[in-house]
């Protein structure tokens, strides 16, 4: 007799609190019979699956400690068996048919006769008698959303569009081999810190949702290595947060139609970013370190970009230096090594986005501030016009560390 459904082969030697020791059941065919050529042998389990079609043997005959049916009528039983002591968990089986099936499991372990049995022979399982694992599902409607129904934990792309979500849903979040994840054309307001578990993900569309940040826990989690895309785009966000250039993995970003203010000030520490589109959004200017970028693409189209005027400095010096400015100056020169174990967390944030002059030196809360122009070419082989006047320049910070800094550029400006 034969029986699909899924099977998880759970060893009762292995510790049992909370979920610990459990692996995941996976779609297998289950089989009560003799192996061929065996006359008088006895009657075995044999558990086929996509991955082992040649099957794993349990012997049944005054071996089966227990049967659990309490929720048999959901398809779902187990097998407990003496040895090797395991636990045979069944589930989404199709009712009838597992009933008939315990029930021959149980004439086979008193030792009836196994004549009137509906005996299967014993035999590797052929392609086609064990479905595969499910990798793909896109759900575009809300009514097709399962709502009492598990994801299939075999997942490597879901998508769930158009299903009007207001979160993320906690049994996607469990589904730890997901690649690719699209949630796309939902009403979804905050990520989840969970989010940042799923190690393997590679691509992850969140556009035209109702988003207004982007968690800093999620650029410093399992995210950093594997995330490959992101698609940001039609949400609501004004700014990302400081940690988002520690997404390193990322080759392409999509930002359009937001409301960001202004872009990540470390956003050259993406060196593997090759597509950047940052269209329709409210930036003024571009950081310094934008000029670290080397981009396949970039779409910086409709932003209302201020016309640089570097005669017009915005003058944040404060001499004579201030310890506090002098001992970061010195820190960050030096590649002196910190941390939150050595110093404050506020002091290292602020070390962090420390800015860069022209010469080199770094320079924290006493600085001049001016934009100056920069042509999109120079960071982007593929420019998509800035505007409708066909401009590929954008304006970008640049800081002095002193006066005298500042007056060397200004000279060089003015000869120029």
């Amino acid at each position: 007799m034969r029986l699909q459904c899924e099977v998880e082969v759970l060893s009762r030697l292995l510790p049992t609190c909370g979920l610990r020791g459990r692996g995941r059941a996976a779609r297998a065919l289950l089989s009560l019979g003799r192996p061929p050529g065996a006359a008088g042998a006895g009657i075995y389990l044999m558990v086929c699956t996509a991955r082992d079609r040649g099957g794993a043997r349990y012997k049944v005959q005054q071996n089966v400690e227990r049967l659990f049916t309490r929720f048999v009528e959901e398809g779902k039983a187990t097998v407990r068996l003496r040895e090797p002591a395991v636990d045979l968990c069944l589930s989404k089986a199709n009712v009838i048919n597992l009933k008939t099936f315990l029930s021959a499991v149980r004439l086979a372990h008193q030792g009836n006769d196994t004549s009137v049995l509906p005996l299967s022979p014993l035999v590797p399982a052929k392609n086609s008698d064990v479905e595969k694992p499910k990798t793909k599902m896109i759900i575009t409607s809300r009514r097709d959303y399962p709502l009492t129904k598990s994801f299939p934990f075999s997942l490597e792309h879901l998508q769930t569009s158009y299903c009007k979500l207001a979160r993320i849903d906690s049994r996607v979040l469990s589904l730890r081999r997901l690649r690719k994840l699209d949630l796309s054309h939902n009403h979804i307001k905050q990520l989840p810190a969970t989010l940042g578990e799923l190690a393997f993900l590679q691509e992850l569309d969140l556009h035209d949702n109702h988003l207004e940040a982007f968690s800093g826990a999620l650029c410093s989690s399992g995210l950093q290595k594997s995330l490959q895309l992101l698609d940001l785009s039609q949400n609501q966000i004004q700014a990302l947060p400081l940690e988002f250039c520690q997404l390193r993995g990322l080759v392409q970003l999509r930002l359009d139609d937001n409301a960001l203010l202004r872009l990540p000030c470390r956003i050259g520490q993406l060196r593997r970013l090759r597509f950047l589109s940052a269209a329709r959004n409210k930036l003024p200017f571009l950081p310094w370190d934008f000029r670290n970028l080397s981009l396949e693409n970039l779409d910086l189209f409709g932003n209302p970009f201020e016309q640089p005027n570097p005669l017009v400095p915005n003058i944040q010096l404060k001499i004579p230096l201030t310890l506090l400015e002098c001992a970061a100056r010195a820190t960050v020169n030096h590649r002196i090594p910190y941390g939150c174990h050595l110093l404050p967390s506020h002091l290292c944030k602020d070390l962090e986005v420390a800015k860069t002059c022209r010469c080199g030196s770094a320079c924290l809360s006493s600085f001049i501030q001016i934009t100056v122009t920069m042509n999109l070419h120079h960071v982007a082989h593929t420019v998509v016009l800035v505007d409708n006047m066909g401009g590929t320049d954008a304006p970008v910070l640049c800081y002095f560390c002193s006066l005298h800094c500042y007056s060397q550029f200004l000279d060089r400006h003015l000869q120029s």
